[in-house]
């Protein structure tokens, strides 16, 4: 029997390189964990990001000089990442999730093909039993809603059959006009769909959470556990420090702001 899953998610959106060296800091503690005694933990961290984009591992600090110089004018950070993909957009309105599993675990030891096939299949379910919201095939990776219209996007990374990076599915609007300033993941004339824009009302992102938890939970075979950080021990006290500071950083530009404006 596996352990279940340690969910944890963070109120306040959270600066994308922090979360970066969260998960780093993680996945160190779990490769010496599962060295040292084979008690490493599993976690799904849950959050909102300021305005980020953030490029693939395909891309190079050279090669996205100009776009970064670009979409930093506008507001936003701008991320080299190790992930798969190309440049996509992260923020407010869009819940970002990184599953921080070891795939070792299961009986058989599941492939990252499977892995990347279970997070589509945990968001396609979501949509579907939440907001009956049914998704549209697509040789592409990830969540459309039309062949021009993309709702959810997987990148991920796995290193000794660990997991950091994950998903990212567009709740409110908010992320449409950041979305625009980009070709995201390299498809051209795709657009970013949302929740809201399928529903057509408003959609409270905090309520999204438990219902993504559990289908996450439940395409995985795991059973899913609120994290207490205080009893978490040093990624508990990672975990509070970053909170700390996205309280510190305050509220976060709502929408792009035009060069020169």
């Amino acid at each position: 029997m596996l352990p279940p899953v340690l969910y944890h998610y963070f109120p306040l959106p959270i600066p994308y390189p922090r979360a970066l060296a969260l998960q780093q800091r993680i996945f160190q503690l779990q490769l010496t964990h599962r060295k040292n005694s084979n008690a490493h933990k599993d976690y799904l961290l849950l959050l909102q990001h300021r305005p980020v984009y953030t490029a693939g591992r395909r891309q190079t600090e050279s090669t996205t000089r100009l776009e970064r110089d670009r979409l930093t004018a506008i507001g936003a950070d701008f991320v080299n990442t190790q992930r798969g993909g190309e440049t996509t957009y992260h923020g407010p309105g869009q819940i970002v999730g990184y599953p921080l599993l070891d795939l070792s675990r299961p009986t058989p030891t599941m492939g990252i093909r499977d892995y990347i096939c279970h997070l589509q299949k945990t968001l396609q379910a979501h949509l579907r039993e939440r907001h009956g919201i049914n998704h549209v095939a697509s040789e592409h990776t990830g969540i459309f809603l039309s062949p021009t219209s993309k709702i959810a996007s997987i990148g991920v990374q796995v290193r000794h059959r660990l997991t950091t990076h994950g998903f990212a599915v567009n709740v409110t609007k908010e992320p449409r006009a950041w979305f625009d300033q980009i070709v995201a993941c390299g498809l051209v004339d795709v657009t970013a769909g949302s929740v809201e824009d399928v529903v057509g009302e408003g959609v409270v992102l905090e309520e999204e959470i438990g219902p993504l938890v559990s289908s996450f939970g439940k395409q995985l075979g795991r059973e899913m556990a609120r994290m207490v950080p205080e009893e978490e021990g040093e990624v508990g006290r990672e975990i509070a420090a970053v909170e700390e500071e996205a309280r510190a950083l305050g509220a976060w530009a709502r929408k792009p702001t035009p060069v020169g404006a």
